[in-house]
């Protein structure tokens, strides 16, 4: 079953955008160890607030990121710049939907070319 891991940060004084750029970079590397979607929110009302939201089919996979050589990077080099602890959620993906949203048809031209 797929699971969707929840990681609340939350950045320290001032860190709020090296912190985006840095969670936006190791989301995308998640995909190497079998993330199947990721994304990363900020609170409009908190700007140092983040929630890291990433999708594997294995939980073992998720293990893989969180303990690989380059989230422990991440946090080696981002260190102060967020709050500890961090402490994050495996949780069941029950369902999903997205919108369909249709492109409006090219217009044409009078001639016809």
């Amino acid at each position: 079953m797929a699971g969707v891991v929840h990681v609340p940060w939350y950045a320290t004084g001032f860190r709020g955008d090296q912190l985006q750029v840095e969670l936006e970079r190791i989301s995308a590397l998640s995909v190497r160890y079998g993330a199947t979607s990721y994304a990363v929110y900020r609170g409009r009302d908190d700007r140092y607030k983040f929630l890291q939201v990433l999708e594997f089919e294995e939980h073992l996979d998720w293990d893989r990121f969180w303990a690989g050589p380059e989230m422990t990077d991440f946090r080696i080099y981002c260190q102060g710049w967020f709050q500890v602890p961090v402490v994050y959620a495996w949780n069941d993906l029950v369902c999903r939907g997205e919108a369909v949203r249709h492109a409006p048809a090219a217009a044409v031209p009078a001639n016809g070319h």
